[in-house]
């Protein structure tokens, strides 16, 4: 027989899902602080804390650190098939697109970008730190390492910008194969500080690899997207 506090985690759960899915609270609007829900629901805050925590589970609402809880928007589609770029996908849907860059340098590569572009040790790559919103809600940090032998002078390009538009305009560059590669993660320290959640906050890891028309392995992309904020979609060739 289910405890008390079992019984109004599921209460409350299902209360909150009911006003969600009939739009009495909306996607992107803010929820009651804690303590007012506590008292709406007549528990602690610890309970009302376990269920806040199983709706965003489900991605039904998320978190923001220093600002509260929000009802989670609608999930962006990421089709694996469709050759665009994020600006491209994102408007394609309806929604509101956006790109900060917040870093960008060459660098030293690592040895796990040395081994995905097949570089030899102590290579150098170019870093691309960006973050990006659908609709002004930060939802993915990515990390672009470009092999600098193809994009001379590229620090000096608008890197706000679609690097896929950059690299077809300025380089004559397109993409061709690419590989994927998608895990659930933790999101680490940069991720999670870019999209303001808890280090360790659950997300979904996207590495991706990127060859241009010749076949050559140009840049490898690290995605870290709130775990609630796509569905993956891929069909079989």
């Amino acid at each position: 027989m289910q405890s008390s506090p079992l019984r109004a985690v599921t209460t409350i759960c299902q209360a909150l899902q009911e006003q969600i899915e009939h739009g009495l609270l909306t996607p992107g609007g803010k929820l009651p602080a804690e303590r007012q829900l506590s008292e709406v629901f007549g528990t602690t805050r610890i309970t009302l804390r376990e269920a806040l925590v199983q709706l965003e589970a489900h991605g039904l609402i998320y978190r923001e650190e220093r600002r509260g809880w929000f009802v989670a928007p609608q999930r962006l589609t990421y089709d694996l098939n469709e050759r665009s770029h994020f600006h491209a996908m994102v408007d394609a849907q309806g929604r509101r697109p956006d790109t900060q860059l917040l870093s960008a340098r060459l660098q030293p590569a690592s040895a796990a970008i040395c081994s995905r572009l097949r570089l030899p040790a102590l290579s150098s790559v170019v870093q691309v730190c960006r973050l990006r919103r659908i609709d002004g809600r930060a939802v993915l940090y990515a990390e672009h390492y470009l092999d600098p032998r193809y994009f001379p002078g590229i620090l000096d390009q608008d890197l706000g910008q679609s690097l896929t538009e950059i690299h077809a305009c300025q380089y004559g560059i397109v993409y061709g194969r690419m590989s994927f590669e998608i895990l659930p993660t933790a999101l680490p320290t940069a991720a999670a500080a870019a999209l303001r959640v808890s280090v360790g906050s659950p997300g979904l890891h996207i590495t991706r690899v990127n060859s241009d028309q010749h076949g050559r392995l140009i840049d490898c992309d690290l995605e870290y997207w709130r775990h609630d904020a796509i569905r993956i979609r891929a069909q079989a060739m």
